[in-house]
C-alpha cells in the first residue's frame, strides 16, 4: 500500500491518529482544571507510567483542551542536568505577559512579572543555568530572598492572583518530573499547597516514570494528599483494535482479526509499539485486508529498527557495570527482580551493587515497584538486551 498515505505516526510525544483507551482520564484532568479556574478544591495530577505508554501525547492534548477552555498553561519538559527555576521562568513569563494584556489582570500581571525579575536575580547565584529577560524592575521583598522554597511560594502565588483577576487559571504541564531534583521538588510541592490553601488557581499536571510518586512522597510527606498518580499502562484489546483500526478504516483499509491478535501479543498493548507496528504492517501489506503475513513480515522490520532507534538509544548511555546488570535483569525475565536474584547471576553481593542499580534509577531505566524490587522502565527491553548481549560472555565481562 502507498506509504505516503500510512496513517499511523510513531515518534517521542508525537500525537497518534487514533488517542483510543484514554477518555476517562482526559476528562478526570479537564473536570479538575475547570474546577480550579472556579475556585473550587481539586488536586494537581501526576501521570505515572512506563515509557512509550504515552505519557507526553495525554500532556499535550490536556494543555490543548485547557488552552481551548481560556485556561493559561506553562508547557515545560525537565530534562536531566536543568534546574527547575530555570525551565519554569521562561515559560511562566510568556504566560504572565499574556495575562497582562488583560484589562482585568493588567496591574496582578505586571506585579507577578515584578516577583518574576526577582525571583530570577536572586536565585540566578544558586541556579546558574537561569536565562530570562525581564523589562520590569523586581519589587522589593517580593519573591527575592534567594531561597526557592519561600521564593517560589510567592511568585505562584502572585501569578495565580494574575490569573483569578483575569477569570482565569494558571496550569503548569511538566513532563519528565523525576528528573527533578528532590529539593526543588519539595519547593514546588510547598507552593502548590500554598496556593491550595489561599485558593488561588494554579495547578500542575505532570507526568513521569512510575519511581515518581516514591520521590514526590519523600520530598514532602503530605504529597499524596496533594496530588493524583493515575497510572497510565497499555491499552485494552479494544482499545488496541482502535488504534489500529480507525485510522486504517479512514483510507478504506482493514485488518484480518489474526492481524490484529499477533500485534497485540507482539506490542503488548503499549501505544507507542503499536504505532510502531501499524506503520511497518501498512508498508509491508500490498492491499486491504491487513494479513497475520504482513504482521509477520513487518515484526521483523520493526523490531530492527527499534533495536538501532528507539532501544539503543538508551542502551548508549549505559556503563559497562550497567549494561551487565541490566542483562541479568533480561536474564530473569521482564521482572520485576529481587535484588538478590540479580547478585547472584552477577556473583556480587547486593550491597555492592546498590550504587549501580541508584545510577540506573536516576537515568530512569529502572524503578523499584516495591522494596528490594528492580523493574524496567522501558517495556521489552529484557528483550533487546538479550539480543544486543547475547551468549554468557557477560557474565564475566
Amino acid at each position: 500500500m502507498d506509504p505516503v498515505t500510512n496513517p499511523y505516526a510513531p515518534g517521542a510525544g508525537t500525537p497518534p491518529p487514533e488517542l483510543a483507551g484514554r477518555d476517562d482520564l482526559l476528562r478526570a484532568v479537564d473536570i479538575a482544571t475547570q474546577r480550579i479556574r472556579a475556585g473550587r478544591p481539586a488536586k494537581s495530577v501526576l501521570m505515572v507510567g512506563l515509557r512509550g505508554v504515552g505519557k507526553t501525547v495525554l500532556l499535550d492534548r490536556m494543555r490543548d483542551i485547557a488552552e481551548a477552555a481560556g485556561l493559561h498553561t506553562l508547557r515545560m519538559e525537565a530534562p536531566e542536568g536543568r534546574s527547575l527555576p530555570a525551565i519554569l521562568a521562561p515559560q511562566l513569563r510568556q504566560a504572565l505577559l499574556r495575562l497582562s494584556r488583560s484589562e482585568r489582570a493588567r496591574e496582578l500581571g505586571r506585579r507577578a512579572l515584578r516577583a518574576l525579575a526577582g525571583f530570577a536575580k536572586s536565585l540566578k547565584v544558586k541556579y546558574e543555568d537561569i536565562e530570562v529577560g525581564i523589562d520590569l524592575d523586581p519589587e522589593p521583598g517580593l519573591a527575592d530572598n534567594g531561597d526557592l522554597e519561600h521564593d517560589l511560594q510567592a511568585l505562584l502565588e502572585s501569578a495565580g492572583r494574575a490569573a483569578q483577576a483575569g477569570g482565569t487559571a494558571l496550569l503548569l504541564f511538566i513532563d519528565e518530573l523525576q528528573y527533578v531534583e528532590e529539593e526543588q521538588l519539595a519547593s514546588l510541592i510547598t507552593a502548590l499547597h500554598r496556593c491550595a490553601q489561599q485558593q488561588v488557581p494554579v495547578m500542575l499536571v505532570g507526568a513521569g516514570l512510575p519511581q515518581l510518586p516514591g520521590r514526590m512522597g519523600r520530598a514532602r510527606s503530605y504529597a499524596e494528599r496533594l496530588f493524583d498518580f493515575p497510572f497510565v499502562g497499555p491499552l485494552d484489546e479494544v482499545s488496541v483494535r482502535a488504534a489500529l483500526e480507525v485510522p486504517a478504516a479512514g483510507l478504506g483499509v482493514a485488518y484480518a482479526p489474526e492481524a490484529i491478535a499477533l500485534i497485540l501479543a507482539e506490542t503488548l498493548g503499549y501505544p507507542y509499539f503499536l504505532q510502531e507496528w501499524g506503520k511497518h504492517a501498512w508498508d509491508a501489506a500490498d492491499s486491504s485486508p491487513i494479513t497475520l503475513e504482513d504482521v509477520r513480515s513487518a515484526s521483523i522490520t520493526v523490531t530492527a529498527a527499534m533495536d538501532e532507534g528507539f532501544f539503543r538509544v538508551r542502551f548508549e548511555r549505559l556503563t559497562p557495570a550497567e549494561k551487565r546488570y541490566l542483562r541479568a535483569m533480561a536474564e530473569l525475565g521482564p521482572g520485576p527482580h529481587r535484588s538478590g536474584d540479580i547478585a547472584i547471576l552477577l556473583g556480587r553481593k547486593v550491597t555492592s551493587l546498590g550504587p549501580t542499580r541508584n545510577q540506573l534509577i536516576a537515568k530512569g531505566m529502572v524503578w523499584s515497584p516495591s522494596h528490594g524490587d528492580t523493574a524496567f522502565t522501558v517495556p521489552m527491553f529484557d528483550r533487546f538486551m538479550r539480543r544486543i548481549m547475547p551468549g554468557e560472555e557477560w557474565r564475566t565481562g
